[in-house]
């Protein structure tokens, strides 16, 4: 299975306060670890808010939104794709994390959809262009 692990912003990542030192040393450490146990697919941070976009759709309609957003709780400030066997062993690693923040945080986990999970709806034909497209990623970006 796999699962994408968000880490949820706070007032200081929104203002674009970088993480200290140690924090950047024990993701570090943390990082190594995941790795090392094959459990590590893709983590990056991202940028705040400010320097992003929504679009909103109805119908055929698309509006942009520039940032920041407001409600802070509800946005992400990094993120992490993670395999493993199964979600409490997901929670398993995250309670090992160190803090993302410097108070209070949380961090998110949330399943990511395999093709089995779309039943008869994935076609044959849709399977095979899922398939020719994940081919296709990994060719221009090799490292992951």
């Amino acid at each position: 299975m796999r699962f994408m692990i968000l880490i949820k912003a706070d007032r200081d990542s929104e203002a674009g306060v970088m993480p200290s030192e140690q924090l950047l040393t024990e993701m570090g450490r943390f990082n190594e670890e995941l790795v090392k146990a094959g459990v590590m697919e893709a983590g990056e941070g991202l940028h705040p808010s400010s320097k992003g976009a929504r679009v909103r759709f109805s119908g055929r309609d698309r509006q942009v939104i520039d940032g920041p957003f407001a409600e802070t709780k509800e946005l992400i400030a990094g993120f992490w794709i993670w395999k493993c066997a199964s979600l409490q062993e997901a929670i398993d690693w995250v309670k090992r994390c160190p803090n993302p923040m410097p108070g209070e945080s949380e961090i998110e986990i949330r399943q990511v959809f395999s093709a089995e999970d779309f039943g008869e709806a994935l076609t044959p034909a849709l399977r095979e262009q899922e398939d020719r497209l994940r081919a296709e990623v990994t060719r221009q970006n090799p490292r992951g």
